[in-house]
């Protein structure tokens, strides 16, 4: 994934994870999606994400033919998803380690601001849910991550977009010994960024195919 893009998802919305399949394929730790500072990530809490945003999805466009449209659009839902999961704990170590915190009363004036601009605070939801897989219930947890990484950034003297912040990042990523299930892909510690492995034997079983006729 591109420092840009990455940089995009991070700020704007967070970063969501890999398909769901058949079983768990890392035997030093079965049923975990990841382990992120020796704390599992569970296939059934990665499950549980996925769902809330297919339900929130569900609930904002109730016409099938454009529900499955939206599915087709989030086909990678699953990899972002776990993705967002890990470099979430990610973020937070390293902005512990730099002596950021971030408070509610911040939480909520950025939230107020982005509402302002957004024109409500259902259509702030509406556009973080269609543009970034956040469901409302995730909204002020991400948004705590977004002053997480601004206040990161700054305390370094820098911005997201610079080398010296995901540097931050990949050495959390390796304070955190950040372990993927292959069955989920690799994470790459200089990036910090989840990376597909070449698992040919993986078979992806819940791979949603793109609607006919769309």
């Amino acid at each position: 994934m591109h420092r840009r893009r990455r940089t995009a998802l991070l700020l704007t919305a967070a970063i969501a994870a890999a398909p769901l399949l058949t079983a768990c394929g890392n035997d030093a730790h079965p049923g975990a999606a990841a382990v992120v500072g020796g704390e599992r990530i569970t296939v059934s809490q990665l499950e549980d994400r996925v769902d809330e945003v297919r339900a929130a999805q569900r609930a904002a466009v109730p016409d099938e033919a454009q529900y499955q449209q939206a599915i087709a659009r989030t086909g990678s839902l699953t990899r972002d998803t776990l993705q967002g999961m890990v470099l979430d704990r990610v973020l937070e170590r390293a902005a512990r380690d730099a002596g950021v915190t971030v408070t509610d009363r911040q939480v909520q004036q950025m939230r107020s601001g982005l509402e302002q601009q957004a024109g409500g605070g259902e259509a702030l939801e509406a556009a973080w849910l269609q543009q970034y897989g956040i469901p409302p219930k995730r909204l002020d947890a991400n948004l705590r991550l977004q002053l997480q990484a601004q206040k990161l950034a700054q305390q370094l003297g820098t911005d997201t977009s610079r080398p010296e912040f995901w540097q931050a990042l990949s050495e959390a990523s390796k304070e955190l010994d950040v372990d993927l299930n292959p069955r989920y892909g690799d994470w790459d510690v200089e990036k910090s960024s989840r990376v597909d492995a070449k698992t040919p034997w993986v078979r992806d079983v819940t791979a949603v195919p793109a609607p006919q006729g769309l």
